[in-house]
């Protein structure tokens, strides 16, 4: 099989190439085109095409992570948006619930006030009530008033409208009815249901996260179609899948119905890419560190697999969203992060970036202020003649020039300064891995540290030290680790249906009746997609908290019929997980589930393990010795520096820090007293002197 995978950053689009059989493994990095991110996909794979001799017909797939749906509702520039809801409940996604981001703050941005994603002037209600438990007809669908309330939102030149109905997600039926209604009025118009996006629980979260599907849909299923037609004018036959917040993917039909579902695509596919590596070295506990020039992203895996969110705890933008999706926290810190002195006199770096343009002072775009990596720079660990390999100039004066100035103020040397750069937003990195970690009962000691992206092994070890983590991991490709994360993947499917049942009460022929039919709709749905029925698999879950409790933790269910005496595993498996989570359990309270879901997962080619050269030597990986500055016993100090091309490394060799090793997608930092370690499988294990 030959495999594509596509990542498209806000500076650069990543594109790796893979043939699973002869092993062979290519990379190509071009300027993402922001007028248009299809451009330079295809622009990109065709590059690589091209440069490898490869056959364009002959690729099977292409993996696609992509931040439309990401940017459009981080910069509020989706599509002009209706909604159609219960008769009475038009102000829901604006009043939200009594919690707020900030509960002591009298002064705070309620993003879902501040910036609705519907106009209230296009919030349109109709007559119809379901009931619970069973979701029984109280009053029927007015579908006069639906026909109505669709002729004066498409006569308002509304791009998408969204039917939200109380209680749907136990009888989907009223919006299913309104949604075929919507399409016969306004055929072009892109509808969303609340019951078909999130059907459970919770109406502010469900009606949001489907007024943000409806917001990003249109942009997201323009591109899709874009990005196909382009392909196949380039003479690319392969199919297009799309990563997806879950880890998973779908196709691009999939995800052209239901965008919301790709809202964490990129930073996904970089903790998969992450999980990928590190399994390389046979490492099971990982932190994944995914740093690029505006942010960084951190993933936790343990040996239960990827961490996920929560309902409690999944936001974009300031907006809820009840969709499945990876544990990842992300701050704004990140290699073009502005270091500057704010209104109480503190010195401070970020959260504001310089972004690519004008960018870093270093990079010769007109940059005027200092970031991190002028701060790099000035330290020596940046090289003005191998920065992209070679491809991207470094302008070294003009790094020194914002950091001196900036150094004025602070009444401080240079050197002191763009150290000082370096330790505030290695300790903002360093107190968000704190936070997923030590916070939640982990202890970052017993994990290793997988870095990538442009700077993450710019940062990596010395944030380990900082939290005394013993290794870091690099990756053989640091900065397309999103890209080769999707190689790593299968087709994802997930189901929920709220079912509120009580352990001590369960009716058990209606338990494995609601499993039986959710499975089969995702069994169908992945043999629709080509999957043959024996690469699919099938994981059951439920969403489970005792009597009383406001929120749920996720536990497995058993994969075959469910049973009084099978089900106690599950019983069990709460009860521990909620001592892990908040110190203490009551075992003999009776547990409620919730929601109940299904996850199927139809088996995809992937990428195979690298395998890095033996010949060769230290010696000849040696391009130059140089000075750069570090941190030792309190005190800053110039030492002697190794720098090495990564490609020329062969396996199992040695090299002691300080050093630096250049390659065409990062630069990995060592600082002394550190060891790294060149692996047959392509990764750098970089073990931390002083670390027990």
């Amino acid at each position: 099989m030959k495999l594509v995978g596509v990542d498209v950053g806000g500076t650069f689009t990543d594109i790796m190439y893979t043939d699973t059989e002869k092993r062979n493994t290519w990379i190509n990095k071009v300027p993402t085109t922001l007028e248009d991110p299809s451009i330079g996909v295809v622009q990109g794979i065709s590059e690589l095409c091209t440069q490898q001799n490869i056959e364009k017909a002959n690729i099977n797939h292409v993996f696609h992570g992509t931040t439309i749906a990401t940017n459009a509702i981080l910069e509020y520039d989706g599509a002009k948006t209706g909604m159609i809801t219960t008769k009475g409940f038009r102000d829901i996604i604006h009043i939200g619930r009594h919690q707020r981001p900030e509960n002591y703050s009298v002064m705070q941005e309620i993003p879902w006030q501040d910036r609705p994603l519907v106009q209230r002037r296009f919030r349109k209600e109709v007559s119809e009530r379901l009931v619970p438990p069973n979701g029984d007809v109280l009053v029927p669908l007015n579908e006069e008033e639906v026909r109505v309330a669709t002729r004066e939102l498409k006569e308002a030149g509304v791009e998408s409208i969204i039917v939200s109905f109380l209680f749907s997600y136990i009888n989907p039926s009223h919006e299913n009815r309104a949604k075929e209604i919507i399409k016969e009025e306004y055929p072009d118009v892109f509808v969303t249901t609340s019951s078909d996006v999130s059907p459970q629980f919770r109406e502010f979260e469900r009606f949001t996260t489907a007024t943000i599907n409806g917001f990003v849909g249109p942009k997201v299923k323009n591109y899709i179609s874009n990005l196909k037609g382009r392909l196949k004018d380039e003479g690319f036959v392969s199919d297009l899948h799309i990563m997806c917040s879950n880890g998973g993917i779908g196709t691009a039909e999939s995800v052209s119905e239901r965008p919301v579902n790709t809202l964490l695509s990129g930073p996904a596919a970089g903790v998969l890419g992450g999980w990928w590596s590190g399994g390389l070295s046979d490492r099971k506990k990982l932190i994944t560190f995914d740093v690029g020039g505006t942010s960084a992203d951190i993933g936790i895996i343990t040996e239960q697999g990827i961490d996920e969110s929560t309902a409690r705890d999944t936001w974009i933008a300031g907006f809820p969203v009840m969709v499945p999706m990876i544990d990842i926290h992300t701050i704004g810190a990140g290699g073009g992060s502005i270091a500057h002195i704010d209104e109480g006199g503190a010195f401070r770096v970020g959260p504001k970036s310089a972004g690519s343009r004008p960018g870093p002072a270093s990079y010769g775009h007109g940059g005027t202020k200092a970031t991190v990596t002028d701060a790099n720079v000035v330290l020596g660990r940046l090289d003005e003649d191998n920065f992209l390999g070679g491809s991207m100039r470094i302008f070294k004066q003009e790094a020194f020039k914002v950091v001196s100035e900036l150094a004025s103020q602070l009444e401080l040397s240079e050197t002191e300064t763009a150290e000082g750069i370096l330790t505030i937003v290695n300790n903002n990195m360093a107190n968000a891995i704190h936070e997923k970690t030590i916070q939640k009962g982990q202890d970052p000691r017993e994990f290793s540290l997988v870095a990538f992206g442009g700077a993450g092994p710019l940062h990596a070890v010395e944030v380990a030290q900082i939290l005394n983590i013993p290794e870091v991991i690099i990756p053989q490709h640091p900065g397309i680790t999103s890209a080769t994360g999707l190689l790593t993947t299968d087709l994802k499917y997930d189901l929920i249906k709220t079912e509120f049942l009580l352990s001590n009460e369960a009716d058990y022929e209606q338990l494995n009746s609601d499993f039986n039919l959710l499975e089969g709709q995702i069994i169908d749905q992945l043999q629709k997609d080509g999957i043959n029925l024996s690469n699919i698999e099938i994981k059951r879950t439920a969403d489970c908290r005792y009597i009383g409790q406001g929120y749920e933790l996720r536990v497995n269910l058993p994969g075959n019929e469910i049973t009084p005496e099978n089900i106690k595993s599950t019983w069990n498996e709460f009860n521990m997980l909620h001592k892990s989570e908040y110190g203490h359990c009551f075992e003999n309270s009776p547990i409620e589930i919730v929601n109940i879901r299904v996850t199927g997962k139809g088996v995809m080619p992937k990428i195979q393990k690298p395998l890095v050269s033996k010949e060769g030597s230290i010696e000849l990986a040696l391009i130059k010795k140089g000075v750069s500055v570090f941190r030792e016993n309190g005190e800053l100090r110039e030492f002697e520096t190794k720098f090495y091309q990564r490609e020329l490394l062969p396996a199992n060799s040695k090299i002691e820090g300080p050093a630096i090793i250049f390659q065409k997608d990062t630069t990995t930092v060592m600082p002394p007293n550190c060891i790294g370690y060149i692996e047959e499988s392509g990764n750098i294990i970089i073990k931390i002197g002083g670390i027990q």
